[in-house]
C-alpha cells in the first residue's frame, strides 16, 4: 500500500478510523471524509493520515466539487475508495418510521455510496486500475425486526457493487461488498440504542478492508462477510 491514495469516508471513527490508521500505518496516503471537522481533527492526529476532507456524503454536489477537487489538487489520483459511512437513524416497524428519516437512511445508506462511486469511477477508469469497496451489512444477508429501511438500503448497496464491478470490470477495476456483522462501535448509541458488547471490533474490520487491497490486480473478492464468532444467526 506504499504510497497508494486512499479515500475513506467515516474515516473520524468506527471502522473507517481504525481503517485510516491500519492503512496509514501501512505506507497509504490516507484521506478520511465526514461531516463533523472536530472528530475529523482529532482522528487525523491519532491515525496518522495525509489530510481530511469536512463534507456532507449525502451531497452529490459535495462529492462532485469538494471532495473531487480535494483529490485531484492534491494527489492526482485515488487508488482505493472507501465506502464506509453509514448509519441506522432510526430502528423501528415501518409503521413508526418518520418519513424524515426513511428518507435519510436511504441517502446516507445507498445514495452516498452511488455518489461516491460516480464521482471517482471516471478517475479510476483514466487510470485504468483501482479499488472500491462499498461496506454493507448483514442486514443485506438476514432479517430482524425494525431494520426493514436500513435493510433495504444496505441490500441495495450489495446489487450496486455487483452491477458495478460488472460495469467497471473492463477498465481494471475492483469493487467489494464489504458485509460486517454486529460490531463493536457507537452504530447503536447513534442509533438511540445501547452499543453492543461483542467481539467483533473496528480493526478486524479494518482488516478485511487491507486483506482486499492487498491482494493481486487480477483478483477481485466480489463480497465478503465478516462476523464475530459470537453473533449467532441461525439459520445462517
Amino acid at each position: 500500500m506504499k504510497d497508494k491514495v486512499v479515500l475513506i469516508t467515516g474515516g473520524s471513527q468506527g471502522y473507517g478510523k481504525a481503517a485510516a490508521k491500519l492503512f496509514a500505518d501501512n505506507g497509504a496516503k490516507v484521506i478520511i471524509a465526514a461531516r463533523n471537522e472536530d472528530l475529523l481533527k482529532e482522528a487525523l492526529r491519532e491515525t496518522g493520515c495525509a489530510s481530511y476532507i469536512s463534507m456532507d456524503v449525502t451531497s452529490l454536489s459535495d462529492w462532485e466539487t469538494t471532495a473531487y477537487n480535494h483529490i485531484v489538487d492534491n494527489y492526482g489520483r485515488v487508488d482505493v475508495l472507501i465506502n464506509n459511512v453509514g448509519g441506522a437513524i432510526q430502528i423501528d416497524e415501518i409503521t413508526d418510521m418518520t418519513n424524515e428519516n426513511i428518507d435519510n437512511i436511504i441517502s446516507l445508506n445507498l445514495n452516498s455510496i452511488i455518489y461516491g462511486s460516480k464521482t471517482f469511477a471516471n478517475l479510476m477508469k483514466k487510470q485504468k486500475s483501482g479499488t472500491i469497496i462499498n461496506v454493507a451489512s448483514v442486514c443485506a444477508k438476514h432479517a430482524w425486526p425494525g431494520w426493514s429501511i436500513y435493510t433495504a438500503a444496505k441490500w441495495g448497496v450489495l446489487g450496486f457493487s455487483k452491477n458495478l464491478y460488472v460495469d467497471l470490470r473492463p477498465y481494471g477495476i475492483r469493487v467489494t461488498c464489504l458485509i460486517p456483522g454486529a460490531g463493536s462501535t457507537d452504530f447503536m448509541k447513534h442509533a438511540g440504542g445501547s452499543n453492543m458488547d461483542v467481539k467483533l471490533n473496528p480493526e478486524d474490520v479494518a482488516s478485511a478492508m487491507l486483506n482486499i487491497c492487498t491482494l493481486p490486480s487480477h483478483v477481485v473478492i466480489e463480497e465478503m462477510i465478516v462476523w464475530g464468532n459470537d453473533q449467532e444467526v441461525i439459520p445462517l
